[in-house]
């Protein structure tokens, strides 16, 4: 019976401790201590891009208003777009023991995932956190020490978009990224929905953006119009996509903001700020107020918006429906 006795007793501390790295029990007393700290928290970001700049700001300056600017310190890295500068960067925010780490993007929370299962991560631009993470049966929560906020806006709207603006469109192409695992998932989303309307379409994908020159030459000859999911590597080669389809008339429909300004027609448009910035609030209801991170529904943008490219859509002659907003110009 003692010895029962003793294993219950040490079971209920492992179980305490462990409450206490997924980011607290609540309780008053540690409540009160933690607004006495100074939180450090790691920003990993995957590559500089607007969109993700616009999540880091919006994180950064959500824990500014919570925690009060001289309660939280951060140290911002650019994994530049590589896998091995990202683990580096995740690896020294682990061994400097960051309270809290922001994952922004796919690569970072995946690395950081890998990493630590004691600090609390906290994803933000991540599409899908169930694919990321190798979660089959997802169900909105990790139950590990991680959380955040998603940037999948409908792709079934999306689709619609393509079919509103581009009735004649016979063949859509499908272009993105192989290494990144949310743009697949969207693009099959998008095939879904294309396969519903008897559609044709195709997948062309490159390895990274040494590829993205001739695959979409060969996809800006082949199809009536492309589709490009919210995808890192696209979206820092925009330039390239607009060089190859604008001559040849074949309109983009983009994943987000960023990519359509560069070489879209149009968008549903989501705010990555405000991912950011809720993101932001989580963190301070992990540290502060003592939620637990594994339970914490992964949440996605409160809104989107129709958004189109006016310099791209005058060049192309498409006429834009009246409910859309024209993305501003820089």
């Amino acid at each position: 019976m003692r010895a029962k006795k003793l294993l219950a007793a040490t079971m209920a501390a492992v179980m305490t401790l462990s409450l206490a790295a997924c980011g607290g029990s609540g309780s008053s007393e540690s409540t009160e201590a933690a607004k006495e700290k100074v939180y450090k928290i790691g920003i990993c970001q995957a590559l500089e891009h607007p969109a993700l700049d616009a999540a880091t700001k919006g994180f950064k300056e959500a824990c500014e208003e919570k925690f009060g600017k001289d309660k939280v310190e951060f140290e911002v890295k650019s994994a530049q777009g590589e896998q091995t500068m990202c683990t580096t960067i995740i690896n020294n925010f682990v061994s400097s023991e960051k309270d809290l780490i922001l994952a922004n993007a796919t690569q970072p929370l995946q690395v950081a995932a890998q990493a630590t299962s004691t600090i609390p991560i906290l994803g933000t631009s991540v599409t899908d956190f169930g694919t990321a993470l190798g979660i089959d049966d997802w169900k909105g929560t990790t139950g590990v020490n991680i959380s955040g906020t998603s940037d999948l806006a409908p792709i079934d709207q999306q689709e619609d978009m393509l079919k509103e603006l581009l009735p004649d469109a016979k063949k859509v192409g499908i272009l993105f990224c192989s290494a990144e695992s949310n743009s697949r998932y969207q693009a099959e989303l998008f095939e879904e929905a294309l396969k519903e309307d008897g559609i044709e379409y195709k997948e062309y994908t490159v390895a990274d953006s040494n590829d993205i020159q001739s695959v979409t030459t060969t996809a800006a000859s082949e199809c009536d119009a492309l589709y490009i999911p919210t995808d890192n590597t696209m979206a820092d080669n925009t330039a390239n996509v607009k060089n190859i389809c604008l001559p040849k008339k074949v309109p983009v429909i983009a994943g987000e903001e960023g990519i359509c300004k560069g070489c879209g027609i149009a968008t549903l448009s989501i705010s990555y700020y405000d991912l950011g910035y809720r993101a932001g609030e989580m963190a301070y209801d992990v540290l502060v107020g003592g939620k637990d991170i594994s339970s914490m529904p992964v949440e996605t943008a409160p809104k989107v918006t129709k958004k189109y490219n006016k310099e791209i859509c005058d060049d192309l002659g498409i006429k834009i429906p009246d409910d859309y907003e024209a993305i501003e110009a820089e």
